[in-house]
């Protein structure tokens, strides 16, 4: 399959987050997954569809439905991508705590 957009730019839609979200926590339709959004059905397909190219959401098809469900693998990967900008922002704010700390008891 030809990827057409990179993982981080499927995920910096706030709809698209949402949808991983929902879909988190159990396996969906996409008209399960489309009665939670106020857009049109093509719109949230539109959606489930870019999800899908980057591997982020898988399809099974049961009868004449489609559920997605989260691809746990492709999220570990982004989480391990984040986790060092995670580490070194938690660092950086710790010392801004530390310094300001410092500056507040010699007042």
């Amino acid at each position: 399959m030809n990827l057409r957009r990179d993982v981080f730019q499927a995920i910096a839609d706030p709809t698209r987050r949402a949808i991983l979200l929902l879909v988190a926590s159990h396996t969906m339709t996409a008209g399960a997954i489309a009665a939670n959004f106020d857009t049109a059905r093509p719109t949230v397909s539109k959606h489930l569809q870019i999800l899908t190219e980057c591997e982020l959401l898988e399809q099974k098809q049961n009868g004449r439905e489609i559920y997605y469900h989260i691809n746990a693998q492709k999220m570990k990967e982004v989480d391990a991508f984040i986790e060092p900008f995670r580490k070194m922002w938690d660092d950086r704010f710790n010392k801004l705590e530390a310094i300001m700390k410092g500056y507040q008891s010699k007042k």
